[in-house]
């Protein structure tokens, strides 16, 4: 099984929908009576075709944490998990309880945001100007990458270069 969660090519979605050699179809038919079958469909699909098993990047830039033994789910990330996962320059994590304090201070130390600005609670960009912040619409094109940009630079980067190496892909 992978994750539920992937950005499939052009060409790839034309294979599944085509399906120029039946494989789709078969695997199709055998993945219709699964729980989560798009956690096993399109990874088993890609993987057993060589024009596209060479093309896959295995990472889905989710943080997740696992019991161990392994449950059916992810358990619930908390403050003490916060020094792994911006380490791991993911941009997304899963699973957090509702209005868990590890949002809060995800909101305020990584996203710069805070429920009590003007804005409403968005992070500012590189178009914010004025005082108080934002409250003047500057260059619209303007990127202002924080620190969260950079981790995010650096885990893309280093699954590109895994992926050229033949790592990190189909096994």
């Amino acid at each position: 099984a992978g994750s539920a969660w992937m950005v499939l090519s052009r060409s790839f979605v034309e294979y599944i929908i085509w399906g120029w050699d039946n494989l789709p179809r078969t695997l199709l038919m055998y993945y219709a009576n699964f729980v989560s079958s798009p956690e096993g469909y399109f990874h088993t699909a890609i993987c057993n075709v060589p024009e596209f098993s060479k093309t896959t990047v295995n990472h889905d830039l989710h943080y997740i944490a696992w019991n161990r033994p392994p449950r059916q789910h992810p358990r619930f990330l908390s403050l003490g998990d916060m020094g792994p996962m911006i380490a791991s320059g993911a941009a997304f994590g899963r699973k957090f309880r509702r209005n868990d304090i590890a949002l809060d201070k995800i909101d305020k130390e990584l996203l710069m945001r805070s429920s009590t600005n003007d804005g409403g609670g968005f992070t500012p960009g590189g178009w914010c100007g004025g005082e108080p912040e934002c409250s003047v619409v500057e260059d619209v094109a303007r990127i202002r990458p924080g620190s969260g940009a950079e981790r995010l630079k650096g885990l893309i980067d280093r699954l590109v270069t895994e992926a050229k190496s033949g790592e990190n892909q189909c096994e």
